[in-house]
């Protein structure tokens, strides 16, 4: 289960990493199109602004794809459960995110790899009550 968990890890990174490169591909080809000199007005303008638009998007999408990837490697509880929601909402993305979704969601609701990432949770500190003083009497 521990190779599996790794391998689960190792290839979010991967398609966060493909999922960034496809946003900078698209930013690149929609900037440059605003480049070419034949094109109306206020056309380099709304493909400059669409462009950001795209690669501000694909960051949101690609960035929690690595970050999961990369603390589901160090066995973090939060980063099953984010992995898991992406692995829901990557069904859709066929073929390579329906893949990587259906294994990810097989693996990380296996009750083995519940219990590899369950830790118990820190015992709470509380604070002892001080001892009641003792009145002494003054002897004069």
């Amino acid at each position: 289960m521990d190779k599996h968990i790794q391998l689960i890890g190792i290839l979010w990174i991967v398609y966060g990493g493909l999922t960034l490169l496809a946003g900078i591909v698209g930013f690149l080809l929609l900037f440059g199109i605003s480049m070419f000199p034949d094109i109306q007005t206020g056309a380099p303008a709304i493909l400059r602004l669409i462009a950001l638009a795209v690669i501000f998007f694909v960051a949101l999408l690609g960035v929690p794809k690595i970050i999961g990837g990369f603390y589901i490697l160090k066995r973090k509880e939060w980063s099953r459960i984010l992995i898991l929601v992406l692995s829901f909402l990557s069904l859709l993305n066929f073929p390579l995110g329906t893949a990587l979704g259906v294994y990810s969601l097989v693996i990380l609701l296996n009750q083995d790899a519940i219990r590899l990432f369950d830790t118990p949770a820190p015992e709470p500190i509380i604070p002892e009550k001080p001892a009641p003083r003792k009145k002494t009497e003054k002897s004069e």
